[in-house]
Order: structure tokens, then C-alpha cells, then sequence
């Protein structure tokens, strides 16, 4: 039996008003936001899985992923007080 599951790499930020906000970089368009962490979880499955299925049926969404998808490696994060 195969694992045809597929990882993503998600960035997620909260915003001034206390959001969570969520984007997938390998999947251009893919973002969402939500009040709470695991509301979050849920809805970023569902775009994920919208941004899949428009890719299997658009090419032009196919091309869009080829040109300005990346996938991101965590470096690290950093304050700065000017």
C-alpha cells in the first residue's frame, strides 16, 4: 500500500486584530485566516484541498504553481528594536 498524502509546508502569522492567518507558498492563492488555531487547521485543509482540485482541472493554475510556487526553509525568526 502507497502514502499518497502530500506535505505542505504552511506559514502561519497572527495579524493586528488577533487572527490567525495562514498561506501554503507551494500552492500560489492558498491562504486563509481564522479566530482560532485549530479553526485555522481546518480551514487551510479545505483551501489546500480547493487549490488541488482547481489544479487538476486549470492549467493555467498549473502554470501559476510552476512560476511562483517555492517551497520555504525555516531559517529562523528575529526581533529588532530601532
Amino acid at each position: 500500500m502507497t502514502n499518497d498524502k502530500k506535505q505542505f509546508r504552511i506559514i502561519i502569522e497572527r495579524d493586528i486584530d488577533g487572527y490567525f492567518v495562514a498561506s501554503v507558498p507551494s500552492l500560489p492563492g492558498c491562504h486563509t485566516q481564522a479566530k482560532t488555531f485549530d479553526e485555522l487547521n481546518k480551514r487551510i485543509k479545505e483551501a489546500i484541498s480547493q487549490c488541488l482540485e482547481v489544479a487538476r482541472e486549470d492549467p493555467q493554475y498549473r502554470a501559476r504553481i510552476k512560476d511562483f510556487a517555492y517551497d520555504p526553509v525555516f531559517v529562523g525568526l528575529e526581533t529588532m528594536r530601532l
